[in-house]
């Protein structure tokens, strides 16, 4: 039914299609900072996207890029670090710019790497191709530990556009893994390796997954509303973390429609998502998971040049029948008047973000979320069950204290227990067995610290450190940590403070150094550090583990929970 709902757009606006369609950036923390750094240090926002709103497309950071190109005073005023990442941008989108100098000097064999950036790309007017390998080799030690870890990834990568029309995206992948041990006791806790899907046991240790991604992108109203029909993940928010909408779990199915007028841009996202993903000791099970589906709309406004306020709502649509309720895929109604209207009681979280870009060096950030609450309940102060929510405060400090290309970010993010749980599997706020949210769920309280520096062109430290203070559940209790739990299974209705539980503190520090040797060919050296503390002293543990990769065309993998 959820297909031929998805599919009946096609039929009515193909006719539509008009202009200038592109596939995404891929989501990458990295690449994404440098954008946010270059849009914070132009001192306005984009005219061209909303950036907490991710991915977006190549041709519209191709248009910012030339703008920054063409902004003299800008371009005259950066350091030389800046002007390479420039370079590195307008390169890596080299159909959608006209700055960067993207051919290659010394093409290999003729055809391969005529741009700095592409195996073989074809460039025939009308129909454009890029194609990437996609490596992940790596290997380390963790202290006290007898098993060494490593990391095989092989893919491929595809992209392009036909006629300017039609953009579309495909990232293929297998990868073998022995991860540190405190992931693997993660997996085998919750049956699911964090940010992935299906999976097999490999060996004795490690993990065997197929990562699969891929869209098409289309124009239905020349310059203002996109469509794009798909597998793949999304994040909603500025910040390194996100409450709403987040990179914690697989891809999904969907589709989206993006509007974008004046200051305005509005996004219309409906996609299915599995309620459980039933598992055992080696792996993912075979056979059909349930499914549910999310519909969730996005208002973002740019006030100003340099401040900008969204509105998000989000409705959880599932029982054990699978059916899609049509009328949730009007674009511009309340999800909750509309149901009252039609009698349902599904779950439905609502939402705002901003971010505030001062001078040209800070941007500050938040997000608020509630999944449920009662004015009268929060005003008594007595902890109910139901008041759930969430918070986020974030800053970042652009070459911070006049230090060229020294970043620092800080964050802070809380959820009350029981967010993101509903009454069963089917209309939580989950998906393949992880939040969509936060990936810590909820009961939390949580401080991230980045600091990120670029000493020379092509080599990147990062300094990241977190701290989470948490109430976990055991086998027999729920205190609200476990999204997967029903919240009808709750301890009690009054009294709930967050933290409640058995209480856990998680210390991580990582320590990485990436340099690129080629175009998006990068050398790690990382070091992590992590402290878990809990009540149930069995449950301790503590991990020191260093590593080295080699990865081309794909973003570090980091596992910070």
């Amino acid at each position: 039914m959820f297909k031929k709902v998805l599919f009946f757009p096609w039929l009515v606006f193909s006719p539509l299609l008009l202009l200038a369609q592109s596939a995404n950036i891929p989501l990458n923390r990295d690449y994404y900072h440098l954008i946010d750094r270059y849009e914070i240090m132009s001192g306005k926002f984009s005219q061209d996207f909303h950036s907490h709103l991710r991915p977006f497309q190549r041709i519209q950071l191709g248009a910012f890029i030339d703008s920054l190109y063409g902004n003299n005073g800008f371009y005259n005023a950066i350091s030389s670090r800046d002007k390479f990442n420039l370079e590195y941008l307008a390169n890596d989108n080299w159909e959608w710019t006209e700055s960067g100098e993207s051919d290659s000097e010394k093409p290999i064999l003729k055809y391969f790497y005529q741009k700095k950036s592409d195996l073989l790309n074809v460039d025939e007017g009308d129909f454009d191709l890029h194609v990437n390998p996609v490596i992940y080799l790596g290997g380390g030690k963790e202290s006290g530990s007898d098993v060494t870890t490593f990391i095989n990834t092989r893919g491929v990568e595809l992209r392009g556009s036909i006629s300017k029309r039609l953009g579309f995206y495909s990232f293929l992948s297998t990868t073998q893994a022995i991860y540190p041990n405190y992931v693997r006791e993660s997996i085998a806790r919750n049956g699911v390796i964090p940010g992935e899907g299906f999976w097999k046991k490999f060996k004795t240790n490690g993990v065997d997954y197929f990562t699969a991604k891929g869209y098409v992108s289309f124009e239905l109203v020349r310059k203002y509303i996109t469509a794009q029909f798909g597998f793949d993940q999304s994040i909603t928010g500025p910040g390194y973390r996100s409450l709403i909408l987040s990179d914690a779990g697989p891809g999904f199915t969907y589709l989206k429609f993006n509007t974008k007028i004046w200051k305005i841009n509005y996004s219309n996202l409906f996609a299915q998502t599995y309620a459980d993903a039933p598992f055992s000791g080696t792996g993912s099970l075979d056979g059909k998971y349930p499914k549910k589906f999310i519909a969730s709309h996005h208002l973002s406004i740019n006030i100003t040049d340099n401040f900008n306020l969204g509105l998000f709502e989000s409705v959880v649509i599932g029982d054990s029948t699978e059916r899609f309720d049509v009328s949730y895929l009007n674009p511009v109604i309340f999800y909750r008047a509309l149901e009252h209207q039609g009698g349902s009681s599904e779950n439905v979280i609502v939402g705002m973000d901003s971010k505030w870009n001062i001078g040209h060096s800070l941007s500050f950030y938040g997000q608020l979320v509630l999944d449920e609450f009662l004015l009268k309940e929060i005003k008594a102060g007595d902890g109910w069950w139901a008041n759930k929510f969430g918070g986020q405060l974030g800053m970042k400090y652009i070459n911070a204290f006049a230090i060229d290309n020294l970043d620092v970010q800080l964050e802070y993010n809380i959820a009350r227990p029981y967010m993101y749980a509903h009454r069963d599997t089917y209309t939580n706020y989950a998906h393949y067995r992880q939040p969509m949210g936060h990936p810590l769920g909820g009961n939390f309280r949580e401080f991230v610290g980045i600091l990120r520096y670029q000493p020379m062109n092509r080599l990147f430290v990062t300094i990241q450190g977190n701290f989470a203070n948490y109430g976990d559940d055991t086998n027999d209790s729920n205190w609200g940590k476990d999204v997967m739990k029903s919240y009808n299974t709750r301890e009690q209705e009054y009294g709930n403070t967050v933290g409640q539980g058995v209480g856990t503190k998680v210390l991580y520090g990582d320590l990485t150094l990436s340099y690129m040797w080629k175009h998006n060919l990068f050398f790690d050296l990382r070091g992590i550090y992590r402290k878990l503390d809990s009540d149930l002293n069995e449950r301790d543990e503590n991990t020191t583990y260093f590593s080295a990769a080699m990865r081309w065309n794909i973003a570090k993998k980091t596992h910070d929970f």
